[in-house]
């Protein structure tokens, strides 16, 4: 019989007590790598009317672990995922900005400290669950384009990518279900999670509620600049939001700002409201995995997860891009894009390849 390429090859990989990180761990060991599940415990926080599923989750990677007979161990990473993550999530929206905490987790957690434990514990190379594809260093979409999770990743690097797999990336999430079930995986049936990356079913307001206590009220302001309601915390909205507004009336009302100074929220009911409409886009804390995109070349633009992919193109502001340290992008789009929001990652693709993006401003 011969010996697999990949024999020797020491991958750990990413174990979260989900059905995506079983299959992860099952596919590598079937192609012959020697490999390690780990369980970051990064939150295990109990929150009021929710107890966190750590113990749960933890549970069910070991479980499975011992179904594929792979070691087992558990990294602790809470100190600094409630720095990195948590507490930045927190500012931003205190600075009425809406994050993505996810991003945030895959840049400084998943890929950076888990990589780097793994590599000082003799690891050769990390898997991840995600939906994506990884190829010489580049980040690719994964082949479910409906579970395609490359804009959360789009923070990594490209020495990050070179020591990364992820094989479910090249399967449709029903397929994985039914890879878990052939593998006879304890989490076969288990269901995906939901809400907010490290609290489970808690919702943002509550946890923000939990984290900062009640926020001051201030003014609902419309589009005719009439004080219309009363919000309960100019941190809990977010550009383009419908629901939650508890103004009574007719026609819906849409977000389209906030002053965190004045503690004013501000609203409309006209969908074609140029507040709520743009035909660009100005980015900051940019990061390219590869090299830095090509000025006035065309690419596409996703503005939030699952959101269109949109025709673009890019230009510099404060200094060139081939000085490969530009401060600021404008991304000018092909078409209007609504619900713009702060805060938010704009990711850029050309073709299949994730090649990185901002924050909006």
């Amino acid at each position: 019989m011969s010996k697999s390429p990949n024999s020797g090859v020491k991958v750990y990989v990413g174990m979260s007590g989900g059905v995506d990180s079983s299959v992860t761990a099952a596919l590598l060991k079937q192609q012959g790598y020697d490999v390690t599940g780990v369980y970051m415990k990064n939150w295990s926080q109990d929150l009021p009317g929710m107890v966190c599923p750590w113990k749960e989750d933890y549970q069910d990677a070991k479980r499975v672990a011992v179904q594929l007979d792979i070691p087992f161990k558990m990294y602790d990473f809470q100190a600094e995922y409630r720095q990195k993550v948590v507490d930045y999530m927190v500012a931003e929206y205190q600075a009425g900005r809406t994050p993505n905490p996810d991003v945030m987790c895959n840049q400084e957690v998943k890929f950076k400290l888990f990589l780097q434990a793994c590599l000082e514990d003799g690891a050769d190379m990390i898997a991840t669950g995600h939906y994506s594809r990884v190829a010489n260093g580049q980040l690719l979409t994964g082949i479910d384009t409906n579970k395609d999770q490359s804009y959360f990743l789009y923070r990594v690097t490209e020495d990050a990518l070179q020591h990364t797999l992820m094989p479910i990336g090249e399967y449709e999430k029903p397929r994985v279900r039914e890879l878990a079930a052939e593998f006879g995986l304890a989490t076969a049936q288990k269901k995906d999670s939901q809400g907010i990356c490290f609290v489970g079913k808690v919702g943002i307001k509550d946890f923000l509620l939990y984290e900062l206590g009640p926020q001051t009220t201030g003014a609902i302001v419309d589009q005719n600049r009439v004080t219309i309601g009363q919000h309960d915390g100019a941190i809990f909205y977010t550009i383009g939001q419908r629901h939650g507004l508890d103004v009574g009336g007719g026609l819906p009302y849409y977000v389209v700002g906030k002053d965190m100074a004045k503690n004013e929220v501000y609203v409309t009911t006209q969908l074609d409201d140029t507040r709520l409409w743009h035909k660009d886009l100005r980015l900051s804390d940019l990061h390219w995995i590869n090299k830095t995109p090509e000025a006035g070349k065309t690419y596409h633009v996703r503005t939030r997860y699952r959101a269109p992919l949109v025709g673009c193109k890019l230009t510099w502001e404060d200094c060139p891009p081939n000085a490969g340290m530009a401060e600021v992008v404008q991304v000018v789009l092909n078409e209007d894009i609504r619900a713009i929001t702060p805060g938010q990652s704009a990711v850029v693709y050309d073709g299949d390849r994730c090649l990185g993006g901002g924050i909006v401003v």
